[in-house]
């Protein structure tokens, strides 16, 4: 006779499982009670029928501050004095606005679009200083209209 369905979940290598339930439940997992770095949750479901499957499921903890490097990526070649900048973020922390940002260089690709929209406005303001022909003598860009004052008329 087969019994009732119930799961077990293991984490990382530990022989006893951190949850032996029936099924179906919720599970919550603190994971400020683990280290950071890699983990994997193992999950042992067994149906009425007595036959079992398995999950395993690999995940990251990162409970611990955001980390930012500026000046050095990951498996680059360098030589002789390596320069490099370090930071450390926490939603703990209380807001510090010089912190705020990763201080690194404007990358090139923002001063080439930068000139393009100078050059765009440049070419946008030439284009408009002509007025056409069929709009020249109208009250709008007339130079007698803008010269005229309400005494003169």
């Amino acid at each position: 006779m087969a019994g009732k369905p119930h799961v077990r979940v293991y984490l990382d290598d530990v022989p006893q499982p951190i949850i032996d339930r029936e099924l179906p439940t919720d599970i919550d997992l603190d994971t400020l009670s683990l280290a950071d770095g890699a983990h994997r949750l193992l999950i042992r479901a067994e149906g009425q029928n007595g036959r079992e499957g398995v999950e395993e499921i690999p995940f990251v903890v990162h409970n611990g501050p955001g980390i930012i490097v500026s000046g050095l990526r990951p498996n680059s070649v360098r030589r002789g004095t390596v320069r490099f900048t370090v930071d450390a973020f926490s939603t703990d922390d209380p807001f510090d606005p010089r912190r705020a940002e990763a201080r690194s260089n404007i990358p090139v690709w923002v001063w080439v679009m930068s000139l393009f929209v100078v050059a765009w406005a440049v070419w946008y303001a030439a284009r408009m200083w002509d007025v056409p022909a069929s709009y020249a003598h109208t009250p709008t860009f007339s130079h007698e209209a803008a010269s005229e004052t309400p005494a003169t008329k």
